[in-house]
């Protein structure tokens, strides 16, 4: 089981950016995928980005891509989003997890983008 701490969020205005960060502690981050998901009120979770345990390949929805980036430090033991030309609808609670998401989710991080 791998414990996740997401932080970063903020209130943003539309066009801008943020850089979310989540701390995993276990031994076995290094070695699974890791996600983003977002769940905006009144909306079910949605997956945002993934990224295998190595790295070398990441995954967007479409809503995102071209403008999240999604990267993992293994000695660190977390995981990134950089979010550049945010829309109002990125509006959500962002969450990590692993990839498929079989961790006990965390708190998540607000972001909130005004237009």
């Amino acid at each position: 089981q791998v414990q996740l701490v997401e932080s970063g969020g903020g209130l943003v205005q539309a066009g801008g950016s943020l850089r979310l960060s989540c701390a995993a502690s276990g031994r076995t981050f290094s070695s699974i995928s890791m996600s983003w998901f977002r769940q905006a009120p009144g909306k079910e979770r949605e997956f945002v980005a993934a990224i295998i345990w190595s790295g070398d390949s990441t995954y967007y929805a479409d809503s995102v891509k071209g403008r999240f980036t999604i990267s993992r430090d293994n000695a660190k033991n977390t995981v990134y989003l950089q979010m550049h030309s945010l829309k109002p609808e990125d509006t959500a609670v962002y969450y990590c997890n692993s990839d498929p998401p079989r961790q006990t989710w965390g708190q998540g991080t607000q972001v909130t983008v005004s237009s």
